[in-house]
């Protein structure tokens, strides 16, 4: 049929068409946005000048794409069964400033570091942390939702590596799991830390390959537990100015967001989204550095305290929101996300259990023809 034919028979039938919408459109609502048909609980206006601080604390300190995205994929998408469609998570990352291509190239390179694992499923890639990656985002996040500093008694672990035996890349290896443990070397060949409890080394050590390879022995503190040579020596191997001064820039970073948040009667779903990950990012990369000392062995007004607190009453505030918008945004190959787990409401010492509302019902449009 040429143009001409085509052009009138549309416009013999246009009317005929309009007023057939027209009067099927209530019954049969075509969704082409996932987030087109949210519930009226979720509609709110964003804060100008919650807008505004996020703006600073992305433009003052950016985050690294593959960091940035362990940090939702641990603190987020975990909790709700671990796996998530590519392009729904692209979709969730925007308001973080990751594009689409920035997404893409960081998924690839953290499956190649053996973080995540995909699995193709018709045109669709779907993305999970592997059980390497959720052992360590086990090791870095057990002590960020709750304080692993219990009464002291005077334990020690420690870790001996022979001079021989062990190959230079095993031993590095090695040295900087113990040293994500909070481990320091107060000795040549010698890695220690203050503390009773060997779950998390015996794990490191299997992880490793190395627990026939080095020699592992728990001592105790003869004398006083806060004696000064003991404090002088944690000070000199565990560089506690800096980790101090990591605490302190992050309550100077977040300590407006948290005014706003409490002054705020209706927040934003994607807001709350964007604080969290942020909030859990700079968190994790201080926590990350601070070795969990008793508080026998740390110096007077330890800030870690003070943004513990401030990170705990953040998340608290952000909590249900960003869930709201999590489960409006992420798909799996099942649907919309699953509840989350028990686990996550003892986060921080028992967050709000309230129901979160399920994300709309997936459109059944046939999707566009690319890869995600």
């Amino acid at each position: 049929m040429g143009a001409s034919a085509v052009a009138t028979a549309t416009s013999a039938n246009a009317p005929s068409r309009a007023l057939r919408a027209k009067r099927e459109a209530p019954s049969s609502p075509i969704r082409t946005d996932r987030n087109a048909a949210v519930s009226a609980s979720w509609v709110s206006v964003k804060s100008r000048v919650l807008t505004k601080l996020i703006k600073q604390l992305l433009a003052q300190r950016p985050p690294r794409a593959n960091s940035l995205i362990i940090t939702i994929y641990g603190d987020m998408i975990a909790p709700h069964g671990g796996t998530v469609w590519l392009g729904s998570f692209i979709k969730l990352a925007q308001p973080l400033g990751l594009n689409p291509r920035m997404v893409r190239t960081s998924v690839f390179r953290l499956s190649r570091e053996k973080w995540l694992v995909s699995e193709q499923i018709g045109r669709r890639s779907y993305y999970s942390l592997t059980a390497t990656g959720r052992r360590r985002f086990e090791h870095a996040y057990r002590r960020i939702y709750e304080d692993p500093r219990g009464a002291w008694q005077g334990d020690w672990q420690l870790v001996l590596t022979p001079r021989e035996g062990l190959a230079p890349a095993l031993r590095e290896s090695l040295r900087k799991e113990l040293q994500w443990e909070g481990f320091a070397a107060i000795a040549p060949g010698v890695m220690a830390h203050p503390s009773a409890q060997s779950d998390s080394l015996l794990d490191i050590l299997q992880g490793t390959g190395t627990h026939d390879k080095v020699v592992v022995l728990q001592a105790h503190t003869l004398g006083a537990l806060a004696g000064r040579p003991l404090k002088e020596l944690a000070e000199q191997c565990w560089n506690l100015v800096q980790v101090a001064a990591g605490y302190q820039s992050f309550i100077g970073r977040f300590r407006a967001v948290a005014k706003v948040l409490r002054g705020t009667s209706a927040l934003d779903p994607e807001q709350c989204f964007v604080v969290r990950a942020l909030l859990m990012h700079e968190f994790r990369r201080v926590q990350l550095r601070d070795p969990q000392l008793p508080r026998q062995l740390l110096p007077t007004e330890w800030p870690g305290d003070s943004a513990r607190d401030l990170c705990s009453e953040i998340y608290r505030l952000c909590q249900q929101r960003a869930e709201e918008h999590l489960m409006n945004v992420l798909e799996t190959a099942d649907g919309p996300l699953p509840p989350a787990t028990d686990s996550f409401y003892a986060r921080f010492g028992g967050l709000q259990t309230t129901a979160v509302p399920q994300g709309p019902a997936l459109s059944t449009a046939p999707q566009p023809q690319e890869f995600q």
